[in-house]
């Protein structure tokens, strides 16, 4: 059976920014530490040892690639660890589902939490590209919706991964599978043409590569080739992802 869908889901997206507001300076920073030492440290560092990449500096062809890694690590850690501590640890969702929502409100309203997150630590990142100087066009501000439906993907798988989890430790099997092997491959830190051919093969159906493929292009001010494709990609992972998490979580929960 499909998700049944309802605005039910918006006191669990609540009750998440609520708790999460208690702790927002420390939990950004979090998050942002990461993806921003990538680009400084990176993008100084072995900048000033490339000439330009793609006829950019390697700075601003670095930051497009952390955008869209900070909104992956983002709402992965917040589909894992987090949720998985509601859903597992604290019993929060079972405790939600006794009330009048049911196991799809409560995953709806955690992936759009998840999502939303995301969207935070990708504006964050492109406020730091702006001081910068690395935003070059009115265009950047595509990146908004494609941070929200980037996060949305993310979120979705790693709702999948927690709804079949015995464990936080079970996350390092997706890390080191799935997450840092996307972050390597889907052109984060190069261009993708670098790779073998069977190489871009499997880059070519990762979600990254194609939150990439859009979000370089509009970082330096033009129009990305191939929008529809991306788009549809993305959409395509983050609905069958929340779909598949909506029918493990009832099968957990429920059964």
């Amino acid at each position: 059976m499909l998700p049944q869908l309802s605005w039910r889901f918006v006191p669990v997206w609540r009750r998440n920014f609520l708790v999460w507001k208690k702790l927002a300076l420390p939990s950004m920073l979090g998050n942002l530490a990461d993806p921003m030492f990538y680009m400084l440290g990176l993008g100084f560092g072995i900048g000033a040892l490339l000439p330009s990449v793609g006829g950019v500096p390697y700075i601003q062809f670095l930051a497009a690639g952390t955008v869209c890694y900070s909104t992956m690590n983002s709402a992965t850690f917040e589909a894992l660890y987090s949720a998985f501590s509601r859903m597992h640890v604290q019993k929060t969702w079972l405790a939600i589902i006794n009330a009048p929502l049911t196991v799809d409100d409560v995953v709806l309203g955690e992936w759009l939490w998840a999502a939303s997150k995301s969207l935070l630590s990708g504006l964050a990142i492109l406020v730091v590209m702006a001081a910068l100087g690395l935003v070059k066009s009115a265009l950047v501000l595509w990146l908004v919706p494609l941070v929200a439906l980037s996060g949305l993907a993310f979120a979705g798988m790693g709702l999948v991964v927690t709804a079949v989890s015995p464990s936080y430790d079970f996350f390092m099997y997706y890390f080191t599978l799935v997450v840092s092997p996307m972050m390597l491959l889907s052109g984060v830190f190069y261009p993708v043409e670098q790779l073998p051919a069977w190489l871009q093969t499997v880059s070519a159906v990762l979600p990254l590569t194609h939150a990439i493929h859009l979000a370089r292009p509009l970082v330096n001010g033009t129009v990305p080739a191939g929008i529809a494709t991306s788009v549809a990609v993305l959409a395509a992972y983050a609905l069958v992802s929340f779909v598949v998490a909506v029918w493990l979580t009832r099968r957990r929960l429920l059964s």
